[in-house]
């Protein structure tokens, strides 16, 4: 633990699993806050086997490293009364709880929000639930990619013939994951001014309803409330040509926000009568978008981008992985950090993207073992 970070002294206890509730634990253990994992004895929390590309550092999938560096697991039974005590010993003692269990499941183990404050009456009660406590989705399993496609947000990505393109991320988990922080941190404030703990509630689906504001607000105020994605080179259903992603020569050519007179007088090129009225950078999106792809076809990404940006275009070539690591544009931000298991195994990821008076935040130990630290968390809070 960093005594130097802004959240050094808070302990939190994680009964979070996958992935909204512990990247939010994530991202308050890299500010400098206590973090330990309340598991399962042996198997650990369910989220350790969940693998992408079939990826494990020792029996932990990758992906269960990569949201759980720089925290403690501590096992516990909670189905057994003599473990149950002993957490609730722990829970007298915290600053925070975190879970993301379904309705009812913390009331059945005996630890709903009324018990739990009655232990620790300054407690932040923080939980996560996948479509809220209510209505016909309350007791529909919270997933990503359910929630990005009930949520509207997999019609916003893609061009117009694609079928509905959910975004390449867990998106809607680390959206509220950055939401439960917020709601953390906010409880926490109040806390000094009352005394008194907190509870925090975020969804999944409110979140994402959140993360689509700007699309949502446009279409709920707009009478005719027929929108497409644009035919090809879609990057925003509601926004005018030029904004978009072009085929160049070799590869490709984000635009963006960017009146199209601009772009044309950058270009060199004449825009047909029809394309210089304002009004008609929506109405003829696709038009315009298709007489643009044929000048940027003439040459690649990279010179596109050296000419347009002299010119003060808004514009970036569209990287890959490959391209991206390797380009000096990321290396200067020291994004990358290497951590290590309580095995000594090196595991290459990214660090904290906030900065604390200037100073990057990186920490080196990576994820726990299920119940790694049992003993050691026992003896120092005196669990009996």
């Amino acid at each position: 633990m960093n005594k130097d970070l802004p959240l050094a002294g808070l302990l939190i206890l994680e009964f979070s699993q996958f992935m909204a509730g512990p990247s939010a634990g994530l991202k308050l253990a890299d500010l400098g806050a206590r973090v330990i994992k309340i598991e399962r004895p042996g198997a650990g929390e369910a989220g350790r086997k969940i693998a992408i590309k079939n990826l494990f550092i020792g029996d932990d999938s990758l992906v269960f490293h990569t949201i759980n560096r720089n925290k403690e697991s501590y096992a516990a039974n909670l189905k057994d009364q003599t473990d149950l005590e002993k957490v609730k010993q722990l829970i007298k003692q915290a600053d925070i709880l975190t879970h993301n269990f379904r309705p009812g499941v913390m009331e059945k183990i005996g630890l709903d929000y009324e018990t739990v404050l009655n232990i620790n009456p300054k407690i932040i009660y923080a939980d996560v639930l996948g479509y809220g406590s209510e209505g016909p989705w309350a007791k529909k399993p919270g997933q990503d990619l359910l929630i990005q496609s009930v949520s509207g947000l997999a019609y916003l990505t893609g061009n117009k013939s694609d079928a509905p393109t959910p975004m390449g991320l867990a998106a809607s988990d680390m959206f509220t994951g950055g939401h439960l922080v917020q709601g953390i941190l906010a409880a926490l404030i109040q806390r000094e001014n009352t005394g008194f703990g907190a509870r925090v509630s975020v969804s999944l689906l409110e979140s994402t309803l959140d993360m689509q504001f700007e699309a949502l607000t446009t279409y709920v105020n707009v009478t005719n409330r027929k929108f497409e994605r644009a035919e090809q080179g879609s990057a925003h259903m509601f926004l005018s040509a030029p904004y978009g992603v072009y085929k160049t020569g070799r590869d490709y050519l984000a635009i963006a926000m960017m009146p199209l007179i601009k772009l044309a007088e950058a270009l060199g090129v004449t825009l047909p009568q029809e394309y210089k009225t304002p009004s008609s950078w929506f109405e003829k999106r696709n038009e315009i978008m298709t007489f643009l792809q044929e000048i940027f076809l003439k040459d690649t990404a990279k010179n596109w981008e050296e000419k347009l940006e002299e010119k003060g275009i808004w514009c970036a070539q569209v990287l890959d992985y490959n391209g991206l690591l390797n380009h000096e544009g990321f290396q200067v931000l020291g994004m990358d950090q290497e951590v290590y298991t309580s095995d000594g195994t090196k595991i290459h990821t990214t660090r904290c993207p906030i900065r604390i008076d200037g100073r990057r935040i990186y920490s080196e130990k990576s994820a726990p073992k299920a119940g790694e630290h049992t003993r050691y968390i026992e003896k120092e809070f005196d669990l009996v």
